[in-house]
This record gives C-alpha cells, sequence and structure tokens, in this order.
C-alpha cells in the first residue's frame, strides 16, 4: 500500500446521516424548503406590518382558523361536500374519457367524431356554457358534477388517443407477422402500452378536476370549499379564505402526488417489458 507521508491514504468518506437522508429524500426536502421560503417572508411581512393582515392574514392566524374550524366541525361539512362532487365528476369523466381516448385513437371514422369535440372543449372553457347547463340540470348536484365531468374529460381523452398513437411499430409487426387479430393487437399490444399514458391523463384530469369544482361552487352552492372561500371573502374573513385555499391545494397536490406515483410504477413497468 503506498503511503503519503508517513500515512496510508483514506479511502472515500461516507456520507454521514444527514447527507445520506437528503439523498433519499431530495425532492420532499427541497419541496419543504420551497414552502417555507414562502411562509417564513409572508409572516414576517404581516408581523412588521408591512403588508395589512386583512389582506393576506398570516400563517400562524390561518393555522389559528382552521384548528378552531376543525373544532367546531363545519369545515368537514364543507370537505365532504367538495369530495362528493370532485369524486363523481372525475370517476365519470375517466370512465368515458378513456373509453372515447381508445376508440378516437384505434378507429379512424370514430377520430373523425371525436376530434371536433374534443376541439371545442380545449378552445371553449366549460364556463362559458354554464348558463346551458343551469338549464339542463338546474343549480343543484347534478350541474356541478357536470362542469367537474367537462373539465377532467378533454385531459384524459387526449393522453389517451396519444397513448394509442404511441404503440411501437415493432410490436405491431410482430404481431402481424404472427397472424393476429385486430382484437387481439389492441387487447395485447395497444391497451398495455397506453397504460402510462391514461395515467397521465387521469392525473392531469384530476387536477383539472378541482378546479371545476371550485368554479361550480362559486357559481351555485351552499356548501363546499368553494362557498367557504367565496362566503369568506365578501365577509372580508382573510384567514377562512386561505383555509379554504390551502385545503383545496393540499387535496390537488395529494391527488397529483398519488397518480404521479402510479404513472412511475406503470412507466417502469413498460421499460421492463421492452427490454
Amino acid at each position: 500500500m503506498a503511503v503519503l507521508n508517513g500515512r496510508a491514504p483514506r479511502g472515500p468518506s461516507r456520507p454521514g446521516p444527514l447527507r445520506r437522508w437528503y439523498r433519499a429524500n431530495r425532492r420532499l426536502a427541497l419541496g419543504v424548503a420551497g414552502i417555507f421560503s414562502v411562509l417564513v417572508p409572508w409572516e414576517l411581512l404581516v408581523r412588521t406590518r408591512l403588508v395589512k393582515a386583512i389582506l393576506t392574514s398570516s400563517p400562524t392566524e390561518v393555522a389559528a382558523t382552521f384548528v378552531t374550524e376543525f373544532q367546531r366541525g363545519s369545515l368537514w361539512t364543507d370537505v365532504r361536500a367538495t369530495l362528493a362532487v370532485w369524486v363523481v365528476g372525475f370517476v365519470l369523466a375517466a370512465i368515458f374519457g378513456i373509453l372515447i381516448g381508445l376508440a378516437a385513437g384505434w378507429f379512424r371514422r370514430a377520430s373523425y367524431v371525436a376530434n371536433p369535440w374534443l376541439n371545442v372543449l380545449y378552445a371553449a372553457p366549460e364556463l362559458a356554457f354554464v348558463p346551458i347547463f343551469i338549464l339542463w340540470f338546474g343549480i343543484g348536484f347534478g350541474f356541478k358534477v357536470f362542469i367537474v365531468f367537462l373539465a377532467a374529460l378533454f385531459f384524459i381523452s387526449i393522453n389517451t388517443i396519444a397513448g394509442v398513437h404511441a404503440t411501437e411499430e415493432r410490436f405491431l409487426a410482430v404481431a402481424h407477422t404472427f397472424g393476429a387479430s385486430r382484437l387481439t393487437i389492441f387487447r395485447t399490444i395497444v391497451l398495455p402500452g397506453s397504460v402510462p399514458y391514461i395515467m397521465t391523463g387521469l392525473r392531469q384530469g384530476a387536477s383539472r378536476a378541482v378546479v371545476g369544482v371550485v368554479a361550480a361552487e362559486f357559481i351555485s352552492s351552499n356548501e363546499g370549499l368553494g362557498f367557504l372561500i367565496i362566503l369568506s371573502g365578501q365577509t372580508l374573513n382573510t384567514s377562512r379564505v386561505m383555509v379554504g385555499i390551502v385545503m383545496l391545494a393540499a387535496f390537488g397536490i395529494f391527488t397529483g402526488e398519488v397518480f404521479r406515483r402510479i404513472e412511475q410504477r406503470f412507466e417502469v413497468w413498460r421499460r421492463e417489458a421492452n427490454t
């Protein structure tokens, strides 16, 4: 062993436990740091009265209001109302969006029928149709569900179509060589290959569905997080407004993270299947 200045050279130093934790949880650590980089200056600006509390409240006041609303139990009534609309609207959008996407991606005539309507959904915001929806469904639960349904449908359908079109030609060529039927090719090659794209569409659709349910509750509701926000804003209760916003943001982050992890697992599965 070579000796330098009478000492044996040391091997590479092992990182400490804090550095190892950071490497394993870098995304979480940087995300938390990003949140606190906003919360701390926000709190200081309010406490030093550089910003009026009535305009933005403060993180500590928002936390205290959340605890108060939690103890009263009224917050969970609003959460359940919002969640019910989101679940029904998103599930319907997922079912119809995947079916439309698979049909339009696989059958040329179906794409000729579906594409103009998908372009309408993309070009014209769903809120532009609100007066018509109110005539159709009234201003109750069905109206809000339909707004959520339309908000998520485009993203799920268009990603599913992209998944069908992204089927690798080499797999199709092998299937045709062995004389596989069109149904067998769709069931064994196209559909499994489209799953990662479908998951991407579901993740994007879930986030858009949150926007849709809030917009619907702004227009017509007597409960829900959107109603909590709009009512608190009208009474200048900024802390309750921020509680509603934080709850919606947390729900959006949670659903996005769930679908992102599922999407990653399917992406790994697809890469392993292609090797």
